[in-house]
C-alpha cells in the first residue's frame, strides 16, 4: 500500500471487542469515547489497563501544549518515524495532523512519496533525522542529531518533545503493524 495522506482503514488480525461489549472500565479507557469506533482502540480495550496508559501518554506528547516543540512539528516526528518503520497507517494519520498544523502538505507529501531522506528545510530535516535514526534503534541517535536540533532552534524542551514523539511512535508502529494491517 502507498504513503498517502488520506484517510484509510485498518483491520486487526486478532478480534477487537464489540462496541457492546464495552464495560465502564473499557469506556474509561478508552478516555475519549470516539475511539470506540475505531478497530484499533477496541482490540486494545482487550486490556483496559494498558489501554489506558497509552493514551494517556499519547495524549500529553500530543496536546500538551506547555512549552516545547510546536505541534506540528510533534505530527512530522510521528510522521517521520511511521515513515521509516513502514506504518502506512499511522503514517497517513500523522502526516495529516503535520500538513494541517504546519500549512505545509507539499514538504509533508515529499516525505511520505520519498521517504526519510526527501529535502526538507534545515529545522525539518533535523526533527526528521532525529526521528528516524530513533526508529532505526535508539543507539542510532547521536550527538550530532542533537547538535542539528539545537542549531536549528529546539531548546531542551523541544528537544525532548521531537525524542517522545519519534520514540512513541516506534512502539506504536511496532504494535499496529504486529496487530493488523492498513486497508
Amino acid at each position: 500500500m502507498k504513503f498517502t495522506q488520506d484517510r484509510i482503514g485498518w483491520r486487526p488480525w486478532l478480534a477487537p471487542l464489540a462496541e457492546e461489549e464495552l464495560t465502564d472500565e473499557h469506556w474509561e479507557a478508552l478516555v475519549d469515547k470516539a475511539r470506540a469506533a475505531s478497530p484499533y482502540f477496541l482490540l486494545l480495550a482487550r486490556d483496559p489497563h494498558v489501554l489506558h496508559a497509552r493514551t494517556k501518554t499519547d495524549n500529553d506528547i500530543f496536546y500538551n501544549a506547555d512549552g516545547g516543540l510546536p505541534r506540528a512539528e510533534r505530527e512530522l516526528a510521528a510522521t517521520a518515524t511511521s515513515r521509516r518503520n513502514g506504518c502506512v497507517f499511522c503514517a497517513s494519520v500523522h502526516a495529516r495532523f503535520a500538513s494541517h498544523y504546519a500549512k505545509r502538505p507539499a514538504d509533508v507529501q515529499r516525505l511520505l512519496d520519498e521517504g526519510v531522506e526527501a529535502e526538507q528545510d534545515e529545522r525539518w530535516r533535523a526533527v526528521i533525522d532525529a526521528s528516524a535514526a530513533l526508529a532505526e534503534t535508539p543507539g542510532a541517535l547521536n550527538a550530532g542529531h542533537l547538535a542539528a536540533l539545537r542549531a536549528a532552534g529546539l531548546d531542551d524542551l523541544a528537544i525532548s518533545d521531537v525524542i517522545h514523539s519519534a520514540a512513541f511512535f516506534n512502539w506504536a508502529n511496532r504494535l499496529m503493524l504486529s496487530l493488523g494491517e492498513p486497508e
